[in-house]
């Protein structure tokens, strides 16, 4: 028997029709009117002329005045500074950003916008600009998904959308003559260069080009992650020439500010009302006691001065062993150029090679070599560490939905940046598991049997089917490595998109499946996959990543932002089901501050007062009319620097113990008459900026000792099962040990009593709270991960 697929569902979210209503309300008092144009068709069949077609367009009937005064409207009752003009960098037509945090379900409300144009004020032609081919199969995907719930919303309204696709240039007339809504989706690689077939003349047209077709229309225009799509000047020409009559920048970052920003749902407000996953991070780190000889290879050189390479090791100092770069070349003594006698076995340097590609050093005491990909056997211990948590994690989570009767499969997703760590092929060419997928696969055998694991619903499966690669392919179907911007990666992003039904189903062999339900819990791709595609389970997200990282932090979180839906595909609200956890090779506070440098540095700055601050703090309201005033930029700014100058503000634009106490006591003392009215309302503002970035280092905790008499017996008996997931440290006395040495009592006093051991892997977790402030981490769990290199 077969049961009906899953259809996701959606709700009328009050920050969705906010955004919405945000470009909406640009349009008001628009007339609604179409405009025509003929399309020329000169072709011939016999002695029968074609007469030429007639297009419909888009019609504008609004002066600036007036559009101002809407943005305005729409800017206050969103908290955004008023603008006074219409125009950014490219003043070819207005345009206005719209910001939206990862996950927030951008490609929905843009979705809905065009259907509001049209019901509102008859709009029907558009088109949507994306920067990759990831993009552009999300956009199909999201626009496939949601058709039954916008057809019953806007009364079965016929809409249609298509790729552009240079062999089918029919689909261009068509969008230029339909009388219904028709949505165009392009990468903006279709377009940007004089030799796309979009900007040449073609038969098929009647000689006419493509673009000059779709300008006729006055396309409103949708921009999906405007700082990827049109961030050269050949991209805003190119855009231009789709002469589109007004313009919607869709993003969670907009690096141009330059136009007016008429709806802000920031990272901050979505996690403060619970619209995304909260974050935790973990991280598997060697406990770095210098007793280990850990070796990264960072470069090669090869000049006319000879070879040589620089190496991260541990290095003795005054007091301790700290990490550091050195330089050496062949027959450089190890132990000489660090000073510890961990590395005396390491030998010297036998050998470096320079060849690009294949960077690498030999050491005449070590088996390994180490190179650019990975370190020595320490790296794949960490590796293993990795894969082994995700497990942990992913099945803790499964076991927990399953405790609270919930039906959420859960998904992981693994990260690489070699297809051939997941998957390799023998002389023959079959298919064989890379390193990381048979490390995966001993570690899912050795954890999915463990008693607490056995009421989960996937638990027969077997290994092989739970994880699979997306990957695109040559054309005998073997892996390989892309940038995720090829021909060949549309196929991959396709059917991981298309796919998105099935990985949310479970599988169930006695009930019967649905078509699309699958065994796959776990995913692993290409690094190129860092945008465009997301999944509302995914719940944890590690990087396998041996060279240069070059997914952002940012990218990483975004794969699992979303909230979580059911077998239903109902959302599933609430943090206690919505935790991302992300499975780093660092600590949690270095990817916390990590992350708050990457939001800052695409502009979003935390904890800082600007010169637009206070502009939208109202100052007068009809109720008749509706009409808000606003203190507005100029004021705002004669405020800033008033509170600046009077030392409430410092010079950074951070608030000072004055301004706090301010805010203590509900008042200011030293300001303006004229401001005197919205005294609350400033401190509002400043309240919500000046919270300080807590980053809590677990190494300065303070012991608390226990008093055995005031604990009940049972919890001393739990405790002595659990308190040895501790790392220990040992002190003793060295002088004590050498005299015992000189005297020969040694064994008599126990040497052996002192255990040494190689470094240890610590697993640490810390839950990422995102604030005005900025990013704020608290540890959860630091205990020994149990992991070692005699494990590899």
């Amino acid at each position: 028997m077969e049961t009906s697929e899953m259809q996701l569902k959606f709700d009328d979210l009050e920050y969705q029709t906010n955004a919405v209503n945000a470009a909406i309300k640009v349009f008001e008092g628009q007339i609604i009117k179409e405009s025509n144009f003929t399309i020329t068709d000169s072709e011939s069949q016999g002695s029968i002329l074609i007469e030429d077609g007639i297009g419909i367009g888009n019609r504008i009937q609004i002066n600036a005045e007036q559009m101002i005064k809407n943005i305005n409207k729409a800017q206050i009752m969103n908290d955004i500074a008023p603008s006074d003009n219409l125009y950014g960098n490219n003043n070819g037509f207005p345009q206005f950003n719209i910001e939206m945090e990862t996950g927030t379900g951008k490609t929905f409300v843009y979705l809905k916008t065009i259907l509001e144009l049209n019901k509102k004020y008859g709009f029907l032609k558009f088109v949507i600009v994306v920067p990759s081919i990831a993009i552009k199969e999300g956009v199909l995907k999201s626009f496939e998904i949601t058709k039954d719930y916008f057809k019953n919303q806007y009364n079965s309204v016929i809409y249609n959308m298509f790729m552009f696709n240079s062999s089918k240039l029919d689909r261009v007339r068509s969008f230029a003559s339909a009388n219904t809504i028709d949505i165009m989706v392009t990468t903006i690689q279709a377009f940007n260069k004089e030799k796309n077939v979009m900007n040449r003349e073609n038969d098929q047209l009647s000689g006419m080009r493509p673009i000059d077709l779709i300008a006729e229309t006055r396309p409103i225009l949708i921009i999906d992650e405007p700082q990827s799509v049109d961030n050269t000047d050949s991209a805003k020409e190119a855009i231009s020439n789709l002469q589109p009559s007004i313009g919607f920048r869709y993003s969670a970052t907009h690096k141009d500010t330059s136009y007016p920003t008429i709806y802000k749902l920031t990272a901050v407000d979505a996690y403060d009302n619970q619209l995304v996953k909260q974050i935790e991070v973990a991280g598997i780190q060697i406990d770095e006691d210098g007793n280990r000889a850990h070796m990264k290879l960072v470069s090669v050189s090869s000049t006319k001065k000879g070879i040589s390479a620089k190496i991260e090791v541990y290095k003795k100092t005054k007091s301790d062993a700290d990490k550091a770069i050195i330089t050496v070349k062949c027959k450089d003594d190890m132990y000489t150029k660090t000073k510890l006698q961990v590395y005396e076995e390491v030998g010297f340097i036998q050998d470096i090679d320079a060849t690009p590609g294949n960077e690498a050093v030999y050491f005449s005491g070590l088996p390994e070599k180490i190179t650019l990909a990975s370190s020595t056997l320490e790296d794949e211990a960490v590796k293993r560490g990795q894969i082994t948590k995700t497990i942990e994690e992913h099945l803790n989570k499964e076991l927990l939905f399953t405790q609270k009767g919930l039906r959420i499969k859960v998904l992981s997703l693994f990260f690489l940046d070699k297809v051939d760590n997941y998957r390799v092929y023998d002389d023959e060419g079959n298919p064989l598991p890379g390193r990381y997928a048979q490390i995966f696969e001993e570690e899912y055998r050795r954890l999915i049997h463990l008693p607490k694991y056995q009421a989960l619903n996937d638990v027969n499966v077997p290994v092989e089917e739970v994880h699979d690669g997306y990957f695109s392919a040559d054309k005998k179907g073997k892996l390989k490595n892309t940038k995720g911007d090829t021909i060949a990666d549309e196929s991959t992003y396709e059917m991981i998109m298309k796919n998105k039904e099935g990985l949310l189903t479970f599988y169930d062999e006695a009930k019967g499946h649905t078509a699309k339900a699958n065994k796959i819990r776990f995913i692993f791709s290409h690094s190129a996959l860092k945008e465009g595609w997301d999944n509302p389970n995914v719940f944890q997200i590690a990087t396998l990543i041996d060279t240069k990282d070059t997914i952002t932090k940012r990218q990483k979180i975004g794969r699992g932002l979303r909230i979580a839906v059911d077998e239903s595909g109902q959302r599933v609200s609430g943090f206690d089901v919505n935790t991302l956890t992300v499975m780093a090779n660092e600590s949690y506070q270095e990817f916390a501050e990590g992350l708050q440098q990457e939001y800052e540095k695409d502009g979003i700055v935390f904890g800082v007062f600007d010169k637009d601050s206070f502009a939208t703090i109202i100052t007068a309201y009809d109720e008749i009319t509706e009409d808000l005033q606003v203190l507005g930029k100029q004021k705002s700014k004669e405020l800033f620097d008033e509170l600046k100058e009077n030392g409430y503000i410092n010079t950074s634009g951070r608030a000072t113990d004055k301004l706090r106490e301010a805010i203590k006591n509900q008042e200011i003392a030293e300001i303006a008459e004229e401001f005197q009215g919205v005294i609350p309302e400033i401190l509002n503002v400043a309240q919500s900026k000046i919270k300080s970035l807590e980053i809590k280092n677990a190494n300065e905790k303070i012991e608390v000792k226990r008093i055995k008499e005031a604990l009940p017996d049972d919890f001393i008996e739990l405790w002595n099962k659990i308190k040895y997931k501790t790392t220990y440290k040992i002190y003793f006395d060295s002088e004590q040990l050498i005299k015992d040495a000189v005297e020969g009592n040694v064994y008599q006093n126990g040497i052996n009593a002192i255990e040494t051991k190689k470094g240890t892997y610590l697993y640490t977790k810390g839950n990422l709270e995102i604030t005005q402030a900025g990013i704020v981490s608290e540890e959860q769990a630091n205990y020994n991960a149990g992991v070692s290199t005699s494990e590899v």
